[in-house]
């Protein structure tokens, strides 16, 4: 008897160890695109490196991964993020899968629904969504890839697949479809955290529309993913500083956890490039607000598109190098 107490309490013990476990990770889901263009990176000393391996070195232990519907040159169609889920699952590192439900870029600007859907009515639309949902997931365990997390949109505070899911103007359609996006990942995955995803983590409001109304409907969810951007929240007049950033997106975190019983991560994040010892010291801030005070709510922080270089100001890249930027992570394993 004392041996099968010993042993509960130990299986246990590891149990809450993985639920409380901080991640950091990084959304690297342009890696095949840039291989294909012969693009060779590096680590800091100059040796080549393959992308998924330099973040493992750089002291990352997860990866997200983005899913198009039928992309123009097949990258992030479900056939390219196998390829790279193989890659993270060789490092022991397990995978978030970002579904856009589109053939391009999703996000609060933009949610096209994908072109082989176009004329669906919602029944019909809430089936591809299902069916597209458990073919790329189905395609995934097959090769025991680990799916530990998995978002049902992205970046969806207006909603997705417009018009008939835009949430100002249908919140019960974007609701549905979601919920088919939720139960298709238990289908496939029934330990997989299904996340749903909204930018401007500084933002209460934004929250409080989207999951009041998910709420609302009865959506069942796991966990809500936050984007946090000082920049972009600095050029859209959200915040003056990126201090207010710092302030702000803990508080909400905090609050839309205890207020809709979930719990959060910071699934996308970046600063400039183009200042890369700034930008360091606010990444170095935005891991430990999301670690220290969130009132334990959030459990991890992922850059978005570390290696991308030349179209984006706020990759952490120079010269296909990781800059100081990255050296936030490094030096955050294990604190």
């Amino acid at each position: 008897m004392k041996t099968f107490i010993v042993g509960t309490l130990l299986l246990i013990a590891i149990e809450l160890s993985a639920q409380d476990k901080f991640w950091l990770g990084a959304d690297i889901s342009g890696t095949t695109e840039l291989e294909s263009r012969g693009v060779q990176l590096y680590n800091a000393a100059g040796e080549p490196r393959e992308n998924t391996r330099l973040m493992k070195e750089l002291g990352l232990d997860a990866i997200r991964l983005r899913v198009w519907v039928d992309p123009k040159g097949g990258f992030c169609n479900k056939e390219d993020v196998l390829r790279m889920a193989l890659r993270a699952q060789a490092l022991g590192m397990p995978v978030m899968i970002d579904f856009h439900y589109s053939d391009w870029w999703a996000d609060p600007a933009k949610q096209n629904i994908p072109a082989a859907w176009k004329g669906l009515n919602y029944k019909q639309m809430k089936k591809a969504l299902a069916r597209h949902t458990e073919e790329t997931l189905r395609l995934l365990k097959q090769h025991d890839i680990d799916v530990k997390w998995v978002q049902v949109g992205n970046e969806t505070t207006n909603g997705f697949l417009w018009p008939m899911g835009r949430a100002q103007d249908n919140m019960k359609q974007y609701a549905g479809l979601t919920q088919a996006g939720c139960k298709a990942v238990k289908k496939v995955y029934p330990d997989a955290v299904s996340i749903i995803h909204l930018d401007c983590a500084c933002d209460p409001a934004r929250y409080d529309f989207i999951f009041d109304g998910l709420r609302e409907h009865g959506v069942k969810y796991d966990m809500i993913g936050v984007s946090v951007y000082p920049y972009w929240d600095i050029d859209s007049k959200l915040e003056t500083d990126y201090h207010g950033t710092i302030r702000d997106f803990p508080k909400n975190i905090k609050r839309i956890s205890e207020k809709y019983g979930v719990e959060t991560m910071v699934v996308e994040t970046g600063v400039e490039v183009a200042r890369p010892e700034e930008g360091k010291m606010i990444m170095k801030a935005i891991i430990d607000a999301a670690k220290n005070d969130c009132g334990g709510h959030c459990h991890g922080v992922f850059y978005w598109a570390p290696e991308l270089e030349g179209q984006y100001p706020l990759g952490a890249f120079h010269d296909h190098r990781p800059t100081v930027i990255m050296d936030a992570f490094t030096e955050a394993v294990g604190k």
